[in-house]
C-alpha cells in the first residue's frame, strides 16, 4: 500500500528506509548524507561492504541497526570513475532492477513497513515522472505500508497513516 507523504524521512516511524545510492558512494550529499550522520556504523559497514564486494548497479545492500532499524541501499546510481570523483547519474533500467530486488527482500525479510524518497530524482537525475511508474508497479501492491516521502520538510514527522 503506497502512501504518499510529507515530512522528514529520518523521523519515519517505518521498520525500514530505503534510498538511492552508487557503489561506493561516499555519502556526502542529501539523503544518504544525513543517514551517514545519524549511522556512521552503517556508513562503515557500507564502505566495507562496497570494498570487498564491488556491488553492482542494480543491486541492493541492507543494513540493521540497534532498536531493529533497517537501512536498504539500492544503487541506483553509477560507481564514480574513480576515488576522488562524484558518482554519476542514476539510470532507469538500475532503479527497475533495484525496485524488483526491494520486493523480493521485503517479502523474504518480512518488512513491517518502509519509507523511501522521491528515488533517483535528486542527485541521481531522473525525473520522478519516469521513476514514480516503477515504485507503483513494483511496490503498489505489498500488503505492507510504504510510506513516500514526495516533499522533505526537515524536522516535521510525517502522518503515515497506520495500517
Amino acid at each position: 500500500m503506497l502512501h504518499e507523504v510529507s515530512g522528514d524521512i529520518l523521523l519515519s516511524r517505518a521498520s525500514a528506509i530505503a534510498h538511492g545510492v552508487a557503489p561506493n558512494d561516499h555519502m556526502a550529499t542529501g539523503l544518504a548524507h544525513n543517514l551517514r550522520e545519524d549511522w556512521p556504523a552503517m556508513h562503515k559497514d557500507f564502505r566495507h561492504h562496497s570494498h570487498t564486494s564491488h556491488p553492482k548497479p542494480g543491486s541492493i545492500w541492507a543494513w540493521a541497526g540497534a532498536g531493529g532499524r533497517r537501512i536498504i541501499a539500492l544503487f541506483t546510481q553509477q560507481p564514480a570513475p574513480n576515488e576522488h570523483t562524484h558518482p554519476g547519474k542514476a539510470r532507469i533500467q538500475d532503479v527497475n532492477h533495484c525496485l524488483r530486488a526491494l520486493r523480493h527482500f521485503i517479502d523474504e525479510e518480512k518488512i513491517a513497513s518502509i519509507a523511501l524518497p522521491r528515488l533517483a530524482s535528486g542527485v541521481g537525475g531522473l525525473s520522478w515522472d519516469e521513476v514514480r511508474p516503477l515504485v507503483e508497479q513494483h511496490l503498489g501492491t505489498l500488503k505492507v505500508p510504504v510510506y513516500l516521502y514526495t516533499t522533505f520538510q526537515k524536522g516535521v514527522q510525517a502522518k503515515e497513516p497506520a495500517v
